[in-house]
């Protein structure tokens, strides 16, 4: 099925995985209307993250065939051995978008999914990952609608297999509590039309309003090329309520910048006409690597200090 045939359902259905994102993240409503009131700004997202177990079906495949039903092609892989993660990432058909589109009724974004690879775990945390997703039932085949609800498929977890997973993996303890949700959303800077499409400006026009950027390996991350420009805030916690009767803070999302630099190929074309296919396209496992930090205990700590 091709997105022309069903565009105005596709972006609803991003609109209310944006929804709760938003909901959750403090932060990141805050950020993107601060930016948009900065210059009356159209804000374009680069793209939308998620992460995954990749055990029993729920995995990236999960919500991939949703954004592959839209008219999405699946690209390269990107692989984390010492985070014991994968990841894929999907380009979007080049569809029209309605002229001064927000977010996602925007230009649409590349999906990025990753997936923790659960058989290199230990006994004790794939135990814990198996039970819950064994109590989500088809759960894998609704992975879009789970997003879009901001509800999670499997049963609450008890508070002591949060912690374990949490001394393990970081991903792991925030996927089994936030699922399918948003994992962050990315603002293009380089489409802005204000001083602050330059990402370096962004980042301290964003720090000299409070917020606090991701410092792991620098606040700007850099790509081998020196194409690819990404920095992200710290992600928000939220009072999360266990099985057990617990409460307690857990990591929730963040919102990331990215700026695409143009091709060297095109670097002598006219402004007006470079167009997003002229810049760098993809991902980077370096910058991807420390972007993920962004919901680690050690950032919110930072944060809170």
């Amino acid at each position: 099925m091709g997105i022309q045939k069903g565009d105005s359902f596709f972006r609803s259905v991003l609109g209310s995985m944006e929804t709760v994102y938003l909901n959750r993240n403090s932060t990141a409503k805050s950020v993107l209307e601060l930016v948009q009131s900065a210059g009356d700004e159209q804000i374009c997202y680069d793209h939308l993250a998620f992460r995954t177990f990749g055990v029993n079906g729920y995995g990236i495949d999960s919500l991939a065939r949703f954004f592959l039903d839209y008219g999405y092609t699946q690209k390269e892989e990107l692989k984390f051995p010492a985070k014991k993660l994968k990841a894929l990432w999907f380009s979007p058909p080049n569809i029209p978008h309605p002229e001064g589109g927000n977010g996602v009724n925007g230009p649409l974004p590349r999906i990025f999914i990753s997936e923790l690879l659960v058989d290199q775990m230990s006994p004790q945390t794939q135990e814990i990952i198996r039970k819950y997703t064994e109590t989500s039932g088809s759960g894998n085949k609704h992975a879009a609608l789970a997003s879009a609800l901001g509800s999670l498929t499997w049963e609450k977890p008890l508070h002591s297999e949060f912690q374990q997973l949490a001394r393990e993996s970081e991903y792991a303890a925030w996927t089994l509590v936030n699922g399918y949700a948003v994992n962050h959303v990315t603002i293009s800077t380089h489409r802005l039309k204000s001083h602050l499409k330059n990402i370096k400006s962004l980042n301290e026009f964003i720090e000299q309003n409070g917020f606090k950027l991701n410092s792991e390996g620098g606040i700007l991350k850099v790509s081998p090329d020196s194409l690819l420009l990404q920095s992200s805030t710290v992600a928000d916690s939220i009072p999360f309520c266990f099985s057990d009767g617990v409460t307690e803070p857990v990591s929730c999302s963040y919102i990331e910048f990215a700026e695409r630099l143009v091709l060297p190929q095109y670097k002598n074309l006219p402004e007006g006409e470079i167009e997003e296919f002229h810049r760098r396209d993809g991902f980077e496992v370096g910058n991807a690597d420390k972007i993920f930090e962004s919901t680690s205990t050690e950032q919110l700590s930072r944060r809170s200090a």
